[in-house]
């Protein structure tokens, strides 16, 4: 069973920099598709980035050019970069992990990111 454990959240002001992580353990993370999802309240989960086993990456628009997610295989650890927040940017972070080997997705429990304008 995979496990993620989230970290890096915090309170920030807004134009400020965070990074998260997220530690997998239970799989062969190296071929594991890796993302990160956010939830604000009151709306619906939502893909910021996601990285592919062979470095592919994809960003949804509000974010590009600002977020750099990336994986060290050797640490089973996926980071999210985030750079130039903004208040809009305030929502629990999910780390997901989804193994081409079984065909099954899993969640972290997701850390809490602010910015304060």
């Amino acid at each position: 069973q995979v496990h993620l454990v989230e970290s890096g959240g915090g309170l920030v002001q807004a134009g400020g920099s965070l990074r998260l992580s997220c530690v997998a353990s239970g799989s062969i993370f190296s071929i594991a598709t890796m993302s990160w999802h956010r939830q604000a309240p009151g709306k619906q989960r939502e893909l910021v980035a996601r990285i592919l086993s062979g470095g592919s990456t994809y960003y949804v628009d509000s974010v590009k050019g600002r977020f750099t997610i990336s994986r060290d295989n050797a640490k089973n650890t996926v980071y999210l970069q985030m750079n130039s927040l903004k208040p809009e940017d305030t929502a629990v972070y999910y780390c997901y992990h989804f193994s081409s080997e079984t065909g099954r997705g899993s969640w972290g429990q997701g850390t809490q990111v602010t910015v304060s304008s």
